[in-house]
């Protein structure tokens, strides 16, 4: 062959065939670095080079294959034949220097450069090389078929199969860490309401309700100036309507459907009448699946009961969506400020205040995996009510005791953080 063929014409093959093997390593590296989700999304936007790559890596074991047996080819036939020109340029020493030359350039040209710059922009080089390969791969298939029996055989002998390369679904932490890589592609506020969303799972009824003590609803067995009062001054829009305590409920009120009403009809009997079943809830019920339930049902308001049946709080509609979106709704609750800042260091905070809510609206990182109220966690923490004046750590926050009386603390003053010490002291 090296008398037939000048040495110009044997340094353009050689030279061809290092661009071949560049591109059988940059395209390879390029199809393994594709992110899939975007490439199915890409594909099912209509892309074709997206739909091609998408189709070769359903069966990655093959593309390989293809790419391998390519590369292989290539390489081969470019060290024979630069082995024959070193021969004759130099004899047995050059052909030893060629060989030496050639890995170096091989190393450089058809393997670092391509596979880097495939790495760092897979779509720019894998979408292209689809078009070579997925004509190419029907022409090899019978080669590569065989290639592939072989080495799947090796595979299973230690338990690896071919099927194991489908696309897997994201578990909740990873989609997590999706949302938050996003960066700028997504607006802080989306991003903080995706990671709500996800969060969802992780937070309770009993963490959102209105807790027992503070449930407002209209008491049949009070008197009716008392009932019309209650009525023409709520500021909900469902009422719990009860006999004697709370734990006593018969049903919710609309407040909608006494519109129509005149007003000397507005009698007990009536409110009966217009009545909707109460909807009860276990507690601990994660607020994913109390969504579901709220859609499926048709329902705005749940009952939320313990295992003997008691009533433990209420759980609105509202009440999630916040958890997602943020506060949207003017709660009368909030009339009451539970946080009044002493200064840029202090705060007065109401200790019956829910420690998710302080934790929203105030930035704080305060243990929210036990008791629901700040109260709740320091008598647990201290297990007994304490005294004023006492003073403790929590998670990083100095807080004193301000006042308190014979069944809970009541006020609290609070502390910045010290972030020396960020565990419960």
């Amino acid at each position: 062959m090296g008398g037939d063929v000048p040495l110009s014409g044997l340094l353009s093959l050689v030279f061809v065939l290092l661009l071949f093997s560049a591109f059988f390593s940059g395209s390879e590296t390029a199809l393994m670095s594709l992110n899939r989700y975007q490439l199915r999304h890409k594909a099912r936007e209509g892309h074709r080079g997206a739909r091609l790559a998408e189709r070769l890596l359903k069966r990655p074991d093959r593309v390989i294959g293809l790419i391998l047996l390519g590369n292989n080819l290539v390489n081969f036939s470019m060290a024979s034949l630069v082995g024959i020109i070193t021969f004759q340029i130099g004899g047995e020493p050059a052909a030893a220097i060629g060989t030496v030359v050639l890995t170096l350039i091989v190393l450089i040209f058809a393997e670092t450069a391509p596979k880097t710059l495939a790495a760092l922009h897979p779509e720019r080089v894998a979408f292209p090389a689809s078009f070579v390969y997925y004509p190419l791969l029907k022409i090899t298939y019978p080669f590569v078929w065989l290639t592939n029996l072989c080495a799947n055989g090796v595979l299973f002998l230690f338990g690896v199969r071919s099927g194991d390369a489908e696309l897997q679904a994201l578990s909740r932490e990873e989609l997590r860490t999706v949302v938050f890589e996003a960066g700028s592609r997504i607006s802080t506020r989306y991003r903080s309401m995706l990671i709500s969303i996800l969060d969802l799972e992780k937070v309770t009824v009993d963490d959102v309700m209105v807790p027992h003590n503070e449930i407002v609803g209209i008491d049949l067995d009070a008197d009716d100036d008392e009932i019309e009062k209650l009525v023409s001054q709520s500021e909900h829009t469902r009422l719990p309507v009860y006999r004697d305590t709370i734990d006593q409920v018969i049903g919710i009120l609309h407040l909608r459907r006494l519109a129509n009403l005149a007003y000397q009809d507005l009698t007990k009997a009536t409110l009966q009448r217009l009545l909707d079943e109460p909807y009860f809830v276990p507690e601990g019920t994660p607020l994913s699946t109390q969504l579901v339930q709220f859609q499926r049902r048709r329902e705005r308001i749940a009952l939320v009961v313990d295992e003997y049946g008691d009533i433990q709080g209420i759980v609105t509609l509202e009440d999630i969506l916040e958890e997602i979106v943020g506060e949207f709704t003017t709660d009368p609750a909030d009339d009451d400020e539970d946080v009044v800042s002493e200064g840029a260091d202090s705060f007065l905070v109401d200790a019956t205040a829910n420690i998710r809510e302080l934790n929203r609206s105030q930035d704080w990182e305060l243990p929210t995996e036990g008791p629901k109220t700040l109260n709740g966690l320091i008598v647990e923490l201290l297990e007994t009510i304490p005294q004023p004046n006492t003073c403790l750590k929590i998670n990083g926050y100095p807080i004193e005791i301000v006042d308190v009386d014979d069944t809970r603390v009541r006020t609290v003053r609070v502390g910045q953080r010290d972030e020396i010490a960020p565990n419960r002291d």
